[in-house]
């Protein structure tokens, strides 16, 4: 971006040294996260995890497409295709597809994660059907429907349940709606293993969940925070299970039909060993009962308004034995259950690399063109030296660290504007709009002292994407570490950088986008220089837009001498004349090292014409001069986080903390 100064910085602090620097701030600044550990979110098991628990998580994980393309359906067609293919798929299905003809298959092929979109994804009229030896299956989040032929309450005349498997092995059934279907709403069959059946609902129907239909004792299940109301019986009846751990079920407004045998809760059947805890059975015939053949082990659950049978004996065997897991009170299933289960609003599709995609590219490249629902990207700590692109076709995407610390993930490469221009030096760059990233490091840690080079800026980050987040990120570079742009000139980006960490020396933070910096340490580095080591900012803001860079309740730092660094100069890309730097720093503290006349020019065009202004600074580095604008307190309502990023659209991502 800019012509290359001489002077260099003499050293380059390690990583740990510079965080372990930021994070001695926190306390004097009170930034609240800045700096500090801040865990990935801890997600319930049985809630909100993306990845299978209980049995389906033995014995290789069930993982269903992950590697795979993610695609969106919204046919019969497209959602038959992809489910057989033969290739992974995560394949998410959009409103409601309504299958003919009435009450046919949709034939799930081994490695697919089927997951609704939102709230509303929905198959209606049609079965998802696993044929013997199909494996590692995902079906998620999804409303099944309205197969029930009218007058066969018993399923007697047709066999459209909502999902029938026989003989698979490794399928995850969660956060699913099942009602009112032409024989089961789940058929599990023949010697299925590792089954995992969780956070479903199961309603207006009569036989809920059957297991089983084989003399063998092989079956492994877990069935966890389901909630059966409106349905009769079968909830479940498990045959020949050699496990069967229930907890934490809801079981609720049975069928009352005066039945005195085939109205019942769980029944364990055959040779099935059970174990039931913390559930929660509300006006329920036989809530659980058990052939003299079985075993059940119940504790913990509670009974009310129940008539029945309530067996237990033998000893079963001890789930923990194979997994952990968290029980929940018996007190709290009603509620957690109620307003848990079933399809949720904030159940997406997550991509983890590198457990299930080797490099974060690789995930990237898995997200469709014309991405219309967010994608997590969830990346595990450690160092990932490979450069990262978002091309604009990949938007509402999710990039996350889940380590500990956002030091614990790091994405970085060397590659200096010499060997491939300002751009391609970029470690990562986001083209597409919504991209939000959070708990990462990204860097250019290409050694400026170390050689003689022409171009020697060096971007850690470039972004040209509108509506662009970095939430507990830091930015490690030299020259241009961070640079915020838009596709041209006169097309306006928002970015919004929040509890964050900027390093560099040269034109760190430049570009043209609305960009925001809100409760986040900047380190202007030391070149070495006793007069000028650097400028934090060299804004190129098209003339049409009043708002350029917002600096706001956030803390410079700096290892320069006094009186050695600038704040700013005006950037006019290829002398653009349109390009008329505007640049607040505001309620930010500022160090010795900040010049008195902290602003200046650039390739001929003076500091003066540009926009630029503080406000309500403080520190050594903030004492007042003749050359330093100072916005009035009357404009300076006008010039705040909420009007950098309102745009048309009403952006808010500040409104969420």
């Amino acid at each position: 971006m800019t012509q290359h100064l001489h002077s260099k910085r003499l050293q380059r602090p390690g990583y740990g040294t510079v965080l372990a620097a930021v994070l001695g701030l926190v306390a004097a600044l009170n930034l609240g996260a800045i700096g500090q550990a801040k865990a990935a979110e801890k997600t319930p098991v049985g809630r909100w995890s993306d990845r299978a628990h209980g049995f389906a998580s033995l014995a290789g994980g069930t993982t269903g497409g992950a590697g795979g393309k993610v695609v969106t359906v919204t046919d019969q067609a497209a959602l038959a295709t992809y489910a057989a293919a033969e290739e992974p798929y995560v394949i998410r299905v959009s409103g409601a597809i309504a299958v003919e003809p009435f009450g046919s298959d949709i034939v799930v092929a081994s490695n697919k994660t089927i997951i609704g979109v939102g709230d509303t994804g929905e198959i209606v009229h049609g079965e998802l059907h696993l044929n013997p030896g199909t494996h590692n299956v995902i079906i998620r989040n999804l409303t099944i429907r309205d197969s029930y032929v009218e007058g066969d309450w018993d399923g007697k005349t047709t066999d459209f349940d909502a999902i029938q498997m026989d003989t698979v092995d490794h399928v995850w059934i969660d956060h699913n709606r099942f009602t009112h279907m032409g024989d089961g709403l789940l058929d599990i069959r023949k010697d299925s293993r590792y089954i995992t059946v969780s956070s479903n609902q199961f309603t207006n129907h009569n036989k809920a969940f059957g297991i089983g239909w084989t003399t063998n004792v092989l079956t492994e299940m877990t069935i966890d925070h389901n909630w059966f109301r409106g349905t009769k019986q079968r909830n479940p009846s498990a045959d020949n299970l050699a496990y069967a751990h229930l907890y934490n079920n809801y079981l609720s407004s049975q069928v009352a039909d005066g039945d005195p045998v085939w109205t019942y809760g769980n029944w364990a059947r055959g040779k099935t060993r059970m174990v039931i805890e913390n559930s929660y059975y509300d006006g329920v015939q036989h809530p659980y009962q058990a052939d003299a053949t079985a075993e059940l082990v119940q504790h913990g659950s509670i009974l009310k308004n129940t008539t029945g049978r309530t067996d237990t004996w033998g000893t079963a065997f001890d789930p923990r034995s194979f997994y952990d897991y968290r029980l929940d009170p018996a007190a709290a299933v009603p509620s957690l259950v109620s307003r848990f289960s079933g399809p949720q609003k904030r159940i997406g599709v997550t991509l983890h690399v590198p457990g299930d995609y080797p490099t974060v590219q690789a995930a990237v490249d898995a997200v469709p063109d014309g991405n219309a629902v967010p994608v997590t990207i969830a990346v595990a700590p450690g160092t990932y030296r490979a450069k990262v692109y978002i091309p604009a076709t990949k938007p509402r995407i999710v990039l996350q660290g889940t380590g500990h610390d956002r030091s614990d993930t790091v994405i970085v490469y060397d590659t200096p504007a010499e060997y491939g221009g300002s751009t391609g030096s970029a470690t990562v760059r986001i083209a597409a709009n919504d991209v939000t990233a959070r708990h990462l490091t990204f860097s250019n840690d290409f050694d400026e002292a170390a050689v003689e080079l022409k171009g020697e800026q060096a971007l850690a980050m470039k972004t040209t994407g509108d509506r662009i987040v970095f939430d507990d990120t830091a930015f490690l570079g030299n020259q241009d570490t961070l640079m915020t742009d838009s596709p041209k000139l006169d097309v306006i980006s928002r970015v919004y950088i929040r509890d964050s960490y900027i390093e560099g020396d040269v034109d760190f933070v430049y570009g043209r986008a609305t960009t925001v910096i809100e409760r986040s340490v900047i380190r202007a580095l030391s070149r070495g220089s006793d007069t000028n080591n650097g400028y934090i900012t060299a804004a190129s803001t098209w003339t049409g837009n009043p708002y350029g860079f917002l600096i706001t309740r956030s803390k410079v730092v700096s290892d320069a001498p006094d009186q050695s660094f600038h704040l700013g100069r005006p950037w006019h890309p290829g002398g653009e004349p349109a390009a008329v730097a505007q640049v607040l720093i505001r309620d930010t503290e500022l160090p010795a090292a900040v010049k008195s006349s902290p602003w200046t020019d650039m390739s001929g065009f003076s500091w003066k014409d540009a926009r630029f202004a503080e406000y309500r600074n403080s520190g050594p580095g903030a004492a007042p001069s003749a050359d330093r604008p100072q916005l009035g307190a009357a404009d300076a309502k006008n010039y705040t986080v909420a009007n950098y990023l309102k745009g048309t659209d009403d952006w808010a991502p500040y409104a969420g903390h």
